[in-house]
């Protein structure tokens, strides 16, 4: 079947089929995403080098909190605690 086909019969649906084959092709979507970040992130995988190098600046004492960059920035971010929308 091609593309087109599929397209032409998804036009055919309800709005209730749309809305659950759209709904199955987001879950399907977040399905091969997990599966893809859990492949990276294993030993092995494509992120590996990345979580080692962030482990490194870690124990090498190479990491500041967030709060003392963005203040030497000059920027202030508001605690959730202090914000008038909290």
């Amino acid at each position: 079947m091609t593309i087109e086909a599929i397209k032409d019969e998804i036009e055919h649906l309800s709005p209730e089929g749309k809305a659950a084959l759209a709904a199955w092709i987001v879950e399907q979507d977040l399905t091969s995403w997990d599966e893809q970040m859990s492949a990276d992130f294993s030993p092995g995988g494509a992120g590996m080098a990345l979580l080692e190098a962030v482990d490194a600046e870690f124990r090498d004492g190479r990491v500041r909190p967030m709060e003392e960059v963005l203040a030497d920035l000059g920027l202030h971010v508001e605690d959730e605690t202090t914000s008038p929308n909290a």
